[in-house]
């Protein structure tokens, strides 16, 4: 990966280190722990893998897919004179007794699903507002 990192993970692939911030989570009733600096950067990488970590939950549950845990990391670099994104790429880990085809579907399908990696792909005007 280019750096950047925003790891998230849930259930039995939660971050054991005690620093990991934790946040309830609608899925997991231990919740879902976040390690990521606090970066534009590392936000913007972040909110890729938490959108992709909660859609993996929701369409396991539709798919009858049983996830007992889900662990993303989303990366990516800068252009250093601009700032400008050089793109995000994201792994994902899921620990389910499924078959690894089924897994694989699960997979296809949140890729194709995930609003904020959608968003990003597609580009969104950002503007400020006077207040």
């Amino acid at each position: 990966m280019d750096g950047f990192d925003a790891v998230v993970a849930a259930g039995t692939l939660r971050i054991s280190d005690p620093d990991a911030v934790r946040f309830p989570h609608r899925w997991t009733p231990e919740g879902v722990s976040v390690e990521a600096a606090f970066t534009g950067a590392h936000l913007l990488h972040l909110a890729a893998a938490g959108c992709v970590l909660n859609d993996v939950y929701r369409e396991a549950e539709g798919m009858g897919v049983p996830v007992a845990g889900v662990r993303v990391v989303a990366s990516g670099g800068f252009d250093p004179e601009t700032w400008a994104s050089t793109g995000i790429a994201y792994t994902v880990d899921v620990d389910s007794p499924a078959p690894e085809r089924h897994v694989r579907a699960l997979l296809q399908r949140v890729d194709e699903v995930a609003e904020i990696p959608r968003a990003i792909r597609a580009g969104a005007p950002v503007a400020r507002v006077e207040t």
